[in-house]
Formats: structure tokens, sequence, C-alpha cells
């Protein structure tokens, strides 16, 4: 890489990633809240019922998740082309994106609909529990179109470089939903029901505030609002390697998760407070990786590649150091926070090991959401499909071979490290050479 940027030119770069992570940050963390508030609500009806919609929660999180690339690939052509001072088109791009998310989520919630029950049996639902499952993931499904399209808007918004009217929303939403959920349980006594009701509300709410405000760009820089095959296309032709590369990452975690509840129901159960870690964490480390999307695109799209290399330098510092403190936090602050998950002092041991591990991951983990993040930003779908399948291909039979090992919990969060290890190796090696480097408004 080139020599180090100057002082201004890193403070400059720090009050970039500062005003673009914070707000990110904070609307990443509303997002899961939204599950954590119907739990809550939902577990003084029972325990089959809060069985059920923890059942239904994780195959709605699957069915919507892996679309993640709404956001990702519409935050990148969009910043593009405000590099490139075509707002117009900028914001064009943005309104297919809607368009695409508005398409996609036809087939999902009819799927969804149809596959209720199934999801639930193989999701290990009780037969106490599948029919509250099967009830809330079938009204929960009549608010995946809004969930795509915030996924959508969220990348048009931060390809404009805001993050944050997405926090703002986010937060208004978080607040509706516990409101709708509460009384829609509670005051309405619709139980179950009430509560996937109350949430699809909330994520209505939401998508209505973020069309708003789409729409008064578009009408304000004269784009268009009407569907434009090409674009919806294009959108569609950017987002297919990023969907690969978002399911591949999902095996991994489906593929540790399995392997850990065959290593018993201690081990499971400080697999799954390590996890909750893991997901918080990332929450942290993905606030810069954003940041990087919007930011390397903008210079891509002015075609200042000395200057996205230098973003990236500031961007990688910034995720090693907060690796770094993650990872000590994580340490230290074990006595604080391990008590609250488990009283159980087996579970506890278990956590002992598994948790050193988490914590020694972070500084490689700081590194590889920012890369991940600035790849996105360049538009390197392609690359980074083949390197999250490359990388499962070394996980997966290291992580199954696990339970044969005798080496317990612990060997399966080293596969995890070197899951992470192998990301790192795939992105840093693309990010020294210079074919990510692709200038102009549109990558071709």
């Amino acid at each position: 890489m080139r020599a180090a940027p100057s002082e201004p030119s890193r403070r400059s770069h720090d009050r970039e990633i500062l005003a673009l992570a914070v707000p990110a940050f904070g609307a990443l963390v509303a997002e899961p809240l939204f599950l954590m508030a119907d739990s809550a609500i939902v577990g003084h009806l029972g325990t089959p019922q809060l069985a059920g919609v923890g059942v239904a929660s994780a195959a709605l999180t699957t069915a919507t998740g892996v679309f993640v690339f709404l956001a990702y690939a519409t935050t990148a052509a969009v910043a593009r082309r405000i590099g490139a001072g075509d707002r117009r088109g900028a914001v064009q791009q943005g309104v297919d994106g809607l368009w695409l998310a508005l398409g996609l989520a036809v087939p999902v919630v009819l799927l969804t609909l149809l596959l209720a029950p199934w999801a639930a049996g193989v999701l290990g639902a009780s037969p106490t529990a599948a029919p509250y499952a099967v009830t809330y993931l079938r009204i929960s499904s009549l608010g995946i179109p809004a969930m795509l399209l915030v996924l959508a808007a969220t990348g048009v918004l931060r390809g404009l470089q805001d993050t944050r009217t997405p926090l703002v929303v986010a937060v208004a939403g978080f607040t509706a939903n516990i409101g709708l959920n509460a009384g829609l349980v509670y005051g309405a006594g619709l139980g179950v029901a009430g509560s996937a009701w109350g949430t699809v509300l909330a994520q209505t709410g939401m998508a209505a505030v973020y069309l708003v405000v789409v729409v008064r760009g578009a009408r304000r820089e004269r784009a268009s609002l009407r569907p434009d095959p090409a674009g919806i296309r294009a959108g569609a032709r950017a987002g297919g390697p990023l969907l690969v590369r978002t399911v591949s990452l999902r095996a991994v975690l489906m593929i540790a998760t399995a392997v850990a509840a065959r290593l018993g129901d201690d081990q499971v159960a400080a697999h799954q407070i390590t996890m909750t870690l893991f997901s918080f964490l990332a929450f942290a480390l993905d606030a810069i990786a954003i940041a990087g999307q919007a930011i390397i695109g903008r210079y891509l799209g002015a075609s200042d590649a000395p200057g996205a290399r230098a973003a990236t330098r500031r961007m990688v510092e910034w995720g090693l150091g907060s690796g770094v403190v993650l990872g000590l936090l994580v340490v230290l602050a074990r006595p604080l926070y391990v008590p609250l998950f488990t009283p159980d002092p087996v579970v506890q041991g278990q956590l002992h090991t598994a948790l050193l591990l988490l914590a020694l991951s972070q500084p490689v983990a700081g590194l590889v959401f920012v890369l991940d993040g600035v790849l996105m930003g360049a538009g390197d779908g392609p690359y980074l499909a083949r390197a999250a399948l490359a990388t499962l291909a070394v996980f997966a039979p290291v992580a199954v071979a696990v339970p044969a090992t005798g080496t317990g919990l612990a060997g399966l969060w080293w596969a995890m490290n070197l899951f992470m290890l192998v990301r790192a190796v795939f992105l840093v090696a693309r990010a020294r050479g210079g074919r990510w480097l692709v200038t102009g408004a549109v990558r071709s």
C-alpha cells in the first residue's frame, strides 16, 4: 500500500468513519431488539408460547436474513453514483433496489405461509409449541415485504452517506413495537397472534417512513418512480454473489450449532451464550464495515483510487483497534456478565475456554469485517462469494470432526477461529492487490 496518510487526512477519515459508523451501530443493535421484545412479552404467556415464538423467530430470521444483500448491494451502487456527482442516478438506483425488494418479497411470503408447519417441525418445535410457532410465523410473513423494503431503503440512505435516518427509524420502530405488542397481547387478549401483528405493524410503519423519504428524494432529483426492468436486473446481478456469500456464512453458523448439539447439554448451553456474545460483537464491528461500504463506494465513484486505499488503511486500523478493545472486554468483564447468562457452575466452566477463544479472535474479526465492507463497497461481490465458499469448505470438515476428536467446545471454537483466520487470508490477499479498485459511476 502507499505511504500513510498525513495527520489531517487521518483526522478527516476518522470524522467520516465515526459519523457513519456510530449511528449505524445504533440501528444494527435496534434490529434484534424487535425479537427480544417479542420474547420478553410472550414469555409471560407461558413456556409453550415462548418456545413457539423462539422457533418462528429463527425461521423468520433465516428467511429474511439471506436478503441482506438488498442493503449491501444498494449501498455500493448508490455511493458510486454519489461519488461521480450523479445524485439523480444514485436515487434512481435506490428506487430500482426497492422494486427488487418487492419482487423478491412476494414468493418469500407465499412460501412462508405454505411451509410454516414444515419449518416448525424441522426446527424442533414440540407438539405443544408448534401451533404457536405456525401462528406467529404465518402472521409475521405478512411483514416480510416491509422488512425487505427496509433493507433496500437502508442501503439507499447509507449510499447517500446518511446513517442517522436509519437510526431514528429503527429506534422509533422498536418503541412502537413494544407498545403495540403489549397492547395487542394483553390489552386485546390476542396472545401470540397479537405479538406477531404488533411486529408486522411496526415494520410496516418503518417501511412507510422510508418510502416517504426515498420518494421525496426521487421527486427532488426528478428520478422516475416506475420500475425499470434493466435497473432491477442490474441490482439482482450485483446482489446474486452477495447472496451466495451470506448463505455460505450462515451455513458456518448452522454447522457450528449442529456440532455443539452433539457435545452435550452443558456444552450446548455454553456455546449458545458464546454465540450470543459473538453476534453482539459482530454488530459493533459491522458498523465500521457499513461505513466502509459507503465511503469506498463514493471514492471509487469519484475515480479516486488513492483515496480509497487511504480510507481502507485507516478503517483497517479502526477495525484492528476495536477488535483488541472488544477482546479485552470479553475477558475482563466475564465476572460481570457470565452470571447474568447462567448460574450453573458446569456451564460457567465450559464458558471459560470458549470466551477466551472468542476474545482471541476479535482483532482478526475486526480486520475481516472492515475488509468485507470495503470490498462490498467496491462492488467486488463475485470474489466475496468465492472466498466465502472456500472458507466454508475449509471450516466444515474441521468442525464436523470435533466430536470425534474429543476436544469438545474448545475444539469447536478453535474451528470458529480458523474460520475467521481463513476469511482474513482471503480478504487481505484481495485488498493488497488492485483488482478491486474499479473506478467510475458504475462497476463494469
